[in-house]
């Protein structure tokens, strides 16, 4: 009797008393397997090409031991904008990315969390974020003064000094998510050179004396002159043409407008002309002769009051 009892006590040590976990459901077993595979084998376990087993199937058992076993599940592993469908049996979201040998810079982004379990059919994405500086150098507008001068007619204005632009160097630190820019933020901004003023004189003066006599105007213009003769056609206003009229730009200088023309006297706005476009007049004269030696010439016309 005591031999039977030696045996059986002796039989009863040889065995291991093992955890056994597959796919998170956990069970005591006892076992005279010699390593974790013939353990395994004992369950009726079978291991797919990816599924994991902890500790490794060649590791010997021992008494009071845990086997896991962990199943492959499907994930969607998202590196930048190249997405791929992955078999894995690794736990966590960081055992993935070191299993698919993804270095991670020091900005990447990963969600979920490292940390995280997965799970099946989850996407895990890596933002790769990257940043760059970069230095442009960008004009400076200038500014224009201008300066009224009784000197100069009501509506003529002059350069006087021409504006030239400055130019200002910027450093900027740019972000990019996945090869795309998401922020930019100005580092530092240097004037390397200043802008010149661009200053206009203006004209205020509003009386001219011309011919002995004192001519107040509204305003002037500085224009290019021609003369025309009788065409056997009244003007664009139904009037006979005679001298003291003048064909103009009624945009610029509206039908009726009483003028003074610099070498013409004064005359009227009454007609217009093909190519009396802008900053032109064209000057009536009696005769072929005399719009001939009129020619073409720059003239200043005034705007009576």
């Amino acid at each position: 009797m005591m031999l039977i009892s030696a045996i059986f006590v002796a039989y009863a040590s040889a065995q291991n008393k093992v955890i056994l976990q597959v796919e998170g459901e956990q069970i005591e077993v006892r076992s005279f397997a010699g390593d974790v595979s013939e353990l395994l084998q004992e369950q009726g376990v079978e291991l797919g090409v990816i599924d994991k087993v902890t500790p490794l199937p060649d590791t010997m058992l021992r008494d009071g031991m845990t086997v896991m076993v962990r199943r492959a599940i499907p994930v969607t592993l998202q590196i930048g904008e190249q997405e791929s469908l992955v078999n894995t049996a690794v736990e966590t979201v960081g055992d993935l990315i070191d299993e698919s040998n993804v270095a991670l810079g020091e900005r990447d982004v990963v969600a979920p969390s490292l940390e995280t379990k997965l799970e099946p059919d989850m996407l895990v994405r890596v933002d790769l974020i990257t940043v760059s500086a970069m230095d442009e150098e960008v004009p400076i507008k200038f500014n224009v003064r201008r300066e009224n001068d009784s000197k100069i007619a009501r509506g003529i204005t002059s350069v006087v000094q021409k504006g030239t632009e400055g130019l200002e160097r910027k450093s900027w630190e740019i972000t990019y998510k996945n090869g795309k820019e998401t922020k930019r933020r100005l580092v530092d901004s240097v004037v390397v050179k200043k802008p010149v003023d661009q200053i206009v004189k203006v004209g205020a003066l509003q009386v001219a004396s011309r011919g002995g006599q004192d001519i107040r105007f509204s305003r002037a213009y500085d224009m290019v002159s021609t003369a025309y003769t009788h065409t056997g056609n009244n003007t664009a206003t139904g009037v006979k043409p005679k001298v003291g009229i003048v064909a103009v730009d009624p945009s610029v200088i509206p039908l009726g407008t009483k003028l003074y023309v610099e070498g013409y006297g004064h005359c009227r706005a009454m007609d217009v002309g093909g190519k009396i476009k802008g900053s032109r007049i064209d000057v009536f004269l009696e005769t072929r002769n005399e719009a001939k030696r009129w020619g073409v010439k720059k003239v200043k016309v005034y705007v009576l009051e």
